[in-house]
């Protein structure tokens, strides 16, 4: 039976992840007055657990330990607009009192993962308060194409109670096999959005009946910089994420449903937020920084690739960590992806033989995007780069760009390359917004201003590969489809 490495927390190649940061603020016990379950000897799965960074021998695993039961009930009405935020929310009361908190707290957890074939069960892992009480919990050493049982065990202390949840997933299968491949993407979710009183968001119980094979979130998970509350300081930041992860929607999909995670500005600190940004509050970038990585189950780099069978290759790239400030001069220096994120790309990209491959990135490359905005390829801001880029993309056969950050769906053709780009739009209707439903250009194969999804199915047809790109309404339902063999 193999053990895999013990790991308390996550360490970046930068000092900054070393320092440990000052304790969270003590919770009020708004529970104990609630009458809502709270035990001292117990843990809880409150926040759920994401199984994360498949590949075909590996994973990681990632969870939090709490010691709320439930989360807060939603207590506040909403407005009748846009994003529907929440209506005379006090953004000084107590974190520990705030709709959807959950309180986290010590104890040790385990993992144990099983196939027909194998089983692995990893050490006791102790959970701290500077890691917001968080385990990333890595497994190697798997069968490829395997399915696998997952069954977390938390517990308070060595001769307390244990809480168990389970989950299965199943691991990719090699390269020189053309097995069908079917994934969801999604992006740009803020709490007061939500569309299901009870479950959350309607976007994610959808794509769970699909039963894909992973899940790409494209950036904007949360919403530092939107109220309910504004997220000013490490306490108030981290609540943000109790709050998201405690969504039964999210939940049960991710027992189900692998993920891979990236970062975009809001849920890092701040709208159109680079290294040199100034804090946003008491919140500084570097621990904004901190937490994304606190809550992602990912060790390594933020931007990797990988592969599922045969037929399909996968890049996810980092926008925030390495980019020039947006608002110096364009020009061949300028970028977002920065130059050793770039060599990484063209080398990895250029030795696939993969029969498509896709660009997952966190904000547009082709748009059109609106003549404001000014943190992504799309804009005039990083045009030298932007065109050299889609440009490089277009020459690639079977290359196509999927992107999150903008709030309505779309497909659109470069006009000058002809790189195709698939915009999933946001998690549900409150959040669409910021483009004219009326203004269709030359650009666009496809324009809708609501939420929902974008699946993505891989498959073989009379031997053919083919690649098959649908956008869903928030229920599941077709709103556009692009099939290309």
């Amino acid at each position: 039976m193999t053990k895999p490495r013990r790991r308390f927390f996550k360490k970046m190649g930068w000092g900054m992840f070393s320092l440990t940061f000052l304790s969270q603020f003590p919770f009020v016990s708004w529970a104990q007055k609630q009458h809502l379950p709270t035990r001292n000897d117990r843990v809880f799965f409150t926040t759920g657990f994401k199984i994360s960074e498949v590949t075909e021998t590996s994973v990681i695993i990632w969870t939090r330990l709490c010691t709320q039961e439930f989360p807060n009930p939603i207590r506040h009405q909403r407005e009748e607009k846009v994003f529907r935020h929440p209506i005379d929310f006090d953004e000084n009361q107590p974190v520990s009192a705030m709709d959807g908190g959950v309180q986290a707290g010590p104890g040790l957890v385990r993992v144990k993962i099983s196939s027909e074939s194998d089983s692995q069960v990893s050490d006791w892992v102790t959970v701290f308060e500077k890691d917001d009480f968080t385990a990333k919990i890595p497994f190697e050493g798997l069968s490829p194409g395997t399915t696998y049982q997952v069954k977390l065990i938390g517990k308070a202390a060595v001769n307390t109670p244990k809480t168990e949840e389970v989950g299965t997933f199943t691991t990719a299968t090699n390269a020189t096999q053309p097995v069908p491949v079917l994934l969801t993407t999604s992006t740009c979710q803020y709490f007061w959005s939500f569309d299901d009183e009870k479950r959350g968001f309607r976007t994610y119980d959808s794509m769970r009946s699909m039963k894909p094979d992973f899940f790409i979130q494209t950036g904007d998970y949360i919403y530092y910089d939107k109220p309910g509350p504004l997220a000013k300081n490490l306490e108030k930041a981290r609540h943000k994420w109790h709050a998201m992860d405690g969504r039964a929607s999210l939940r049960d999909m991710y027992r189900e449903v692998p993920i891979y995670m990236l970062k975009d500005d809001h849920d890092l600190l701040k709208d159109d937020v680079h290294p040199a940004s100034e804090p946003y509050g008491d919140l500084t970038y570097l621990e904004g920084l901190k937490i994304w990585y606190e809550n992602v189950p990912l060790e390594g780099k933020s931007y990797r690739t990988i592969r599922r069978g045969k037929d399909l290759q996968i890049w996810m790239v980092e926008g925030r960590e390495f980019r020039s400030p947006n608002n110096d001069p364009d020009g061949p220096g300028k970028t977002i992806w920065g130059k050793e994120q770039i060599e990484w790309f063209k080398a990895s990209v250029e030795s696939s033989d993969a029969s498509f491959k896709i660009l997952f990135t966190a904000t547009p490359v082709v748009g059109p995007d609106r003549e404001s905005k000014k943190d992504n390829h799309a804009n005039k801001v990083y045009e030298t780069e932007g065109s050299w880029l889609r440009s490089y993309l277009a020459a690639i056969p079977h290359m196509f760009v999927v992107n999150g950050d903008r709030h309505w769906q779309y497909v659109s053709q470069d006009l000058e390359t002809g790189l195709m780009e698939f915009g999933s739009g946001p998690i549900s209707d409150y959040h669409a917004q910021g483009w004219d439903p009326d203004d269709k250009r030359p650009e666009h194969r496809f324009l809708r201003l609501k939420g929902g999804f974008l699946s993505i199915q891989v498959d073989r047809h009379a031997g053919k590969p083919q690649i098959r790109f649908t956008h869903r309404d928030v229920f599941g339902s077709p709103t556009h489809e692009e099939v290309f063999s």
